[in-house]
This record gives structure tokens, sequence and C-alpha cells, in this order.
């Protein structure tokens, strides 16, 4: 959730003039949440609160997941009252991502003990479903150098968090920022433009780039190895550069991977049920065990629910989905794009509400985690 470096001044009005709005009392209890509030919404605004935070110490550690390896930072505060987990999206720098390296040092300023995996899955931009029992055992790694344990996942990551803590009752907190709820309804979204809740439907233009994303996270939903293969090196090649020449790759796929490339090029919603139909068996199991809207309803801990309004790659109503299937609020902020405040905002009265918003989130995320 780190916002962008432009209009510091107006966010910083808008964090406090909700703080004030709370009143002397209410500050005094918020304040870790304040601090964190202002660190996000302004960037460079730690560096007024580094005096008042503990701190931090940052090791490389390693997991056990299933007889796998897992690589993982820890951040070390002075005193950690509670621990949080932190599960990364589709990126290729993975846990280094600097935006979620700023996240995790605020979170551990604020008396969490940070734990941020590297899913080499989901830094391949593919879902394969070990993601799920990697946050599992991440979780239980942690649970042994805290009591107080939660989860935090980020955009398509949210996915296998809130799929995990829904098998880990003692779980004080689970939180899905830009996540989804069902990657069907996200896929008609990226190829198509379409979405909808409560009887709401809303259209914008895809984006090209994002179908390659969505090539890419679907090559291990599909068992052939042979169209396997040929649509990872053809995930790759586009992602590398939207203009290439991958024909020669297409004209060699049998008919799993055609079914799959089918899927992602079309932009016809009237089209997209048939062609979600056609995909291999194996693929629409995977998405439906990989969606946790159903599991919702089996998490023990507080559930927060947060999305930007104007995200291009997971529709905001999938957190709206999601909050109603968990009986929960999702806080929509609607002056940010995916976990980041947009360049450029419509109104300063979008900001204010987004400052309050923002500031209750992070009271829910830290100020009462234990």
């Amino acid at each position: 959730m780190s916002p962008s470096t432009r209009r510091p001044k107006n966010w910083l009005l808008a964090v406090a003039v909700s703080a004030a709005l709370l009143g002397a009392a209410a500050l005094v209890r918020i304040g870790p949440a304040l601090a964190l509030a202002l660190a996000l919404a302004v960037p460079g605004a730690e560096v007024w609160l580094t005096p008042l935070s503990p701190g931090v110490v940052v090791e490389e550690i390693s997991l056990e997941a299933d007889g796998r390896r897992l690589v993982a930072d820890l951040y070390r505060p002075d005193a950690p009252r509670a621990g949080l987990l932190l599960v990364h999206g589709l990126s290729p720098a993975g846990r280094r991502h600097p935006e979620l390296v700023r996240l995790a040092r605020l979170l551990a300023r604020q008396h969490q003990l940070v734990l941020v995996p590297h899913f080499d899955g989901l830094a391949a931009f593919q879902l394969s479903g070990r993601e799920v029992a990697d946050v599992r055992a991440a979780l239980g790694a942690l649970a042994q150098r805290t009591a107080a344990v939660g989860v935090v996942g980020l955009s398509f990551g949210a996915g296998p968090a809130l799929l995990a803590a829904a098998d880990v009752p003692q779980l004080r907190l689970a939180a899905s920022f830009g996540g989804y709820a069902d990657l069907r309804d996200v896929i008609r979204y990226l190829t198509t433009g379409a979405y909808e809740f409560g009887g709401r439907r809303y259209t914008r233009a895809p984006e090209e780039y994002n179908r390659w994303k969505l090539l890419a996270l679907l090559v291990d939903f599909v068992r052939d190895a042979r169209d396997r293969r040929l649509l990872q090196t053809l995930a790759l090649r586009k992602l590398a550069d939207p203009g290439a020449d991958t024909r020669a790759l297409e004209a060699d796929l049998g008919r799993d991977g055609l079914a799959v490339r089918a899927l992602v090029m079309n932009r016809r919603e009237e089209v997209f049920g048939a062609l979600l139909a056609a995909l291999p068996v194996d693929a629409r199991v995977a998405m439906d065990q990989l969606s946790p809207l159903a599991a919702l309803p089996r998490i023990r801990g507080r559930l927060l629910i947060a999305h930007g309004s104007g995200d291009v790659s997971i529709p905001f109503t999938e957190s709206l989905r999601l909050a109603e299937a968990g009986r929960a609020n999702a806080v929509i902020l609607e002056t940010f794009e995916h976990t980041r405040a947009q360049a450029f905002w419509p109104t300063l009265g979008g900001r204010l509400r987004d400052g309050g918003r923002l500031l209750r989130l992070s009271d829910a995320l830290v100020a009462r985690l234990p």
C-alpha cells in the first residue's frame, strides 16, 4: 500500500484532519496507527517518525514447506508485540520489491515481527497451488516466534493467504489488499473489461499487457507438458516484448494450449463463458481450488479487506465479494489503484475520505493485533 510521491501535503492534511476528528483521547490509543498511516500516506514521513520508532534488524532465514526450501526476510523490532506474514503478489522482485520492503519496515517499526517469504511461483507470475502450503508453513514458523500471528496478502498473493488462513484456527488476523475472490471473475475482467457486483455492472478497457500476465498465471493449470512448455515460452516472450512475433509457437500448440490462448486473447464478454468451459477440466478445477471465496466463512481471526477503486489488475468488486462472504466490511479507497495511491486524484474530498479510511485500516492492522 505504498502511495505515490505526488501531492504529499494533501495526503498529510487528509490524515491529520481525520485524526483531529477522533479527539485527543482516541489519539493516545491510536498513536501507532496514526504513525503508520502518515508514513503510508506521505513517502518520507518515516524519517520524522524514526526517533519515535524501535530499531529494526533484517535477517535472511530459511523455512521448510513440504520438503521445499523457502527463503524469507525477517524484520525484527526491539520488542515485538505480534507477528505478521506478508505474501507478495505477482512480481519478479518477490520479497525484495521496494514497496513491499518499505511496508515491512513500517510495520516492524510498529512493534510487529514481520516475515516476508519469497514465493517462486508468484515471482514468475504463476499460481500452482503450492503457495497455499507455503503460506501455511510460514505461518507455523512465525507462530514459533510469537503468540499473536496474522497474515497480509497483497494482490494475487491474497488468494493463497486467505486459503491458508482458513486452515489456521489460531490466526488473529487475515488481511487482503487488492485481492481476488474468484479467479474466473478476474479472468473475465482482464480479458473483456467487464465486472459486476450486487446487480451493478461495470466496464473498462482492459490493459493489454495484463493478458500476458494472465497467460503466465494459467500455465501451471495445463496438464499437457508440451503445451505447458510452449505457453510458458510464449508468455515470457510477450512479457519481455509485447510486440514479439510468437506465431510459430502458437501454431505448435495442442488442444489444451489453444483453449487457454483463445481465452486469454478473447475480448468479447458474450463468448467468455463458452471459452472458459472449453478449458481443460484440470484448469477449471485449479481455478476453483485457488479461489478463496468459499474459504472465507472458515477464517476464525479478524478479517480485513481493502481495495483501490481504480484497480486495473483485479476489480474492486472482488473485495466486495470477499467481504460479503466473510461478513466483514470492505474498505474501498477511491484514490488508490491496485496497491498504491493514484498519481492524480479527482477531488480533495476523496483524499480526505481516504485519509480517514487509511487511518482506520492502520489501526485495525497493528494497534489491536495482540
